[in-house]
């Protein structure tokens, strides 16, 4: 049997039990890095035999495993951090099983995706996972201007070199949407940095960033067809509060509290 198996993302406690005796009981532990994943196994005490299994040679690697799975023999894959082929390697690997017939099984676990969003605050009822943007500038701006139009929220994996530049882009792409930069998850110094797209910010952790950004609401994409007030009315009819109202509308507009705290008096609500 082959097992895609999650591990933590951060904290090394964050692994099922079942996780833990699948990899105890398996022949041999195919990883992204072996370096990064004997951190767990030693953490765990767990000794087995270790193949690569990266994007750099995962066609390749998918042969082999399919050759040692009709040998017999049981294998677990697993990435560097949360669930294999999620944004990391496994595709090929899982349409070879597909096409062969032959077994395989998940044994779940983290995900920073899911674990952003609820962070962030946003809209969890519906959501699109977008992953890592294409770098060929062409394909990036294509499926941008796809998801654009989505009114669930969405969810990006970025490097950190990228998140300034990746944020100037959607804002150009969504316009001022409310959003949330989430790093360093499950460990001490996890961060979540609501802001609108429109914002300058600040990057405070290292490693791999999830961006959260809302969906099209319509209403965000031209503020110029609203007054504030409108604006201000929008919120407070789907049940929030005045002084939330003002935050929001503040933050999606760019401007300051007290200028849409003002226009709130003015018109006493």
């Amino acid at each position: 049997m082959l097992y895609f198996v999650a591990t933590p993302i951060g904290n090394l406690k964050d692994i099922t039990l079942r996780a833990l005796e699948t990899l105890k009981s398996v022949d041999i532990i195919a990883c992204e890095d072996t370096r990064n994943s004997l951190k767990l196994l030693n953490y765990y005490q767990i000794n087995k035999k270790l193949i690569a299994y990266h994007k750099y040679n995962e066609k390749n690697s998918a042969d082999g495993i399919i050759g040692l799975l009709k040998q017999g023999k049981n294998i677990a894959v697993i990435s560097d951090a949360g669930m294999p082929v999620i944004s990391d390697p496994g595709e090929t690997l899982i349409k070879k099983l597909k096409s062969e017939n032959l077994p395989f099984t998940i044994v779940p676990g983290a995900n920073a995706g899911l674990c952003a969003l609820l962070l962030s605050g946003l809209d969890g009822s519906r959501f699109s996972f977008v992953g890592f943007l294409p770098d060929d500038n062409k394909e990036r701006k294509k499926l941008l201007n796809i998801v654009k139009e989505y009114d669930q929220t969405l969810i990006f994996y970025v490097a950190p070199h990228d998140v300034k530049r990746i944020v100037k882009e959607l804002y150009l792409c969504f316009g001022k949407r409310r959003a949330s930069l989430v790093g360093e998850i499950t460990k001490l110094h996890e961060k979540c940095f609501d802001f609108t797209l429109c914002e300058e910010i600040e990057l405070e952790v290292k490693g791999e960033y999830v961006l959260v950004v809302e969906g099209n609401k319509n209403i965000i994409d031209d503020f110029g067809e609203m007054t504030i007030q409108q604006h201000l009315n929008y919120y407070i009819s789907l049940g929030e509060s005045k002084n939330d109202a003002i935050k929001k509308v503040a933050k999606e507009r760019c401007l300051n509290k007290n200028e849409v705290y003002k226009v709130a008096i003015e018109q006493d609500l």
